[in-house]
């Protein structure tokens, strides 16, 4: 059998797959970027090469405490014991939102024995997978809410139909509802067009996060909702601290600085006899009140000075 001498070879295979593909010196440092994690993160080679994972596509991470990982930093982990290791998380895309993914984590040693790099791997399988089996139905372009979700009306539509059909034939459904915290606030300091952005954002990752058959829409301004087929009481509970934690990392760069967005979700499921109105009604958050409200409480009617 032929062998190969040249190791260019094997850079550019590495560097040609759909997989993700990383290397990262001891310290965390991204030495090698491929083009399949170029096109799964939207981060090109020239803006992570040097810098650590935590500053740009795992921004989560600490390695000490994170909620993707609790008390056990996989990374950290494998390299004490030099074992590799399989999680699923979510990495940072360039745009803002999260993507979930299968993270594959592989030490490697140099000849002495020692552990010198981390390799990684990641892709998204299981929701390409997922996809090929269970499409998602298109959205017509006038449907469609500038988040990149479906507008108020597609997912009212969406809604009335699951309705109509527990109605008839008792298929179960439950919705999200989520939240996005002081949004009139974040808008007003930073300006109506990184709202949009951090609301876009907001928007794919919830997207990513449902399975192919459900179905997310902007309620509102400030909200999302979604739609999950065939799922009860208990698993919309799972789902909602699920995708709590998820939305959690969403975040943009607005000059220089990196703005999170902070959420809150809450669920429902249908029960016999429920409107649209009803249903919502029990999966709205509680209501906070808004900056002004939260001041005039604090302050009372009159000004400081009085």
């Amino acid at each position: 059998m032929a062998e190969i001498r040249d190791p260019e070879i094997f850079r550019t295979v590495l560097d040609n797959l759909a997989t993700g593909v990383y290397l990262a010196d001891c310290s965390g440092t991204i030495l090698f970027w491929n083009h399949g994690a170029e096109q799964i993160t939207g981060h090109l080679g020239h803006e992570v090469l040097g810098h650590s994972r935590n500053e740009s596509i795992l921004t989560q991470c600490n390695e000490q405490n994170c909620w993707v990982c609790g008390g056990d930093c996989p990374f950290r982990d494998a390299r004490r014991d030099g074992k590799p290791r399989e999680l699923r998380l979510s990495l940072h895309h360039k745009a803002g939102h999260s993507i979930p993914v299968l993270f594959r984590i592989a030490p490697i040693r140099d000849a002495h024995g020692s552990i010198r790099y981390l390799a990684g791997s990641f892709e998204q399988q299981q929701r390409i997978m997922e996809d090929r089996q269970n499409p998602r139905t298109p959205i017509p372009a006038d449907c469609l809410d500038e988040s990149g979700v479906a507008n108020h009306g597609f997912i009212q539509f969406h809604l009335r139909e699951s309705l109509a059909e527990f109605a008839e034939y008792k298929i179960p459904f439950s919705i999200l509802c989520l939240e996005l915290d002081r949004f009139d606030h974040f808008r007003t300091t930073y300006g109506r067009q990184a709202a949009d952005a951090i609301a876009r954002a907001v928007g794919e990752t919830l997207h990513d996060s449902l399975r192919p058959d459900d179905f997310v829409g902007r309620w509102a301004e400030d909200q999302f909702l979604a739609i999950l087929s065939n799922c009860g009481s208990p698993g919309a509970a799972k789902a909602a601290e699920r995708i709590q934690r998820t939305v959690a990392q969403a975040s943009i760069q607005w000059w220089g600085d990196r703005l999170n967005a902070t959420t809150h979700v809450e669920h429902a499921t249908v029960q016999p006899g429920d409107t649209m109105q009803t249903l919502v009604r029990r999966a709205q958050p509680l209501q906070q009140p808004k900056t002004g409200d939260a001041a005039a409480a604090a302050g009372g009617s009159g000004s400081p000075g009085n």
